[in-house]
């Protein structure tokens, strides 16, 4: 890190920042901030908390784009994974699962 502005390029120095000691103390503080609750969830009406699911802290402005935002608690919120990966369009979040249907026909 130069100046506290994370350097954030290779997979390397994804691995260093988030092991920072810097950046776990503040993930702890976002957690305790949104009471252990995925955001998202919640403004749906849902709770969501890490007896439920794995809780992740999310960068509201992209840390590959925006490193200087990378240590503002102001720009990160608690999701729980499943919206953590809709949130990053990835493949592997619940809403994506194909729902199996109830099938008599095998008893």
């Amino acid at each position: 890190m130069i100046s506290n502005i994370p350097v954030v390029k290779t997979r390397a120095d994804r691995a260093k920042f988030y092991g920072s000691t810097e950046w776990r103390q503040l993930r702890v503080v976002c957690l305790d901030r949104d009471n252990h609750e995925c955001q998202w969830c919640k403004a749906d009406g849902r709770l969501t908390m890490q007896s439920d699911s794995v809780l992740e802290i999310d960068h509201i402005k992209e840390l590959e784009f925006y490193p200087e935002y990378a240590l503002d608690l102001d720009n990160l919120r608690t999701l729980c994974k499943d919206c953590h990966n809709k949130r990053h369009d990835r493949m592997n979040y619940k809403g994506n699962a194909k729902k199996k249907k109830w099938d008599d026909e095998w008893w």
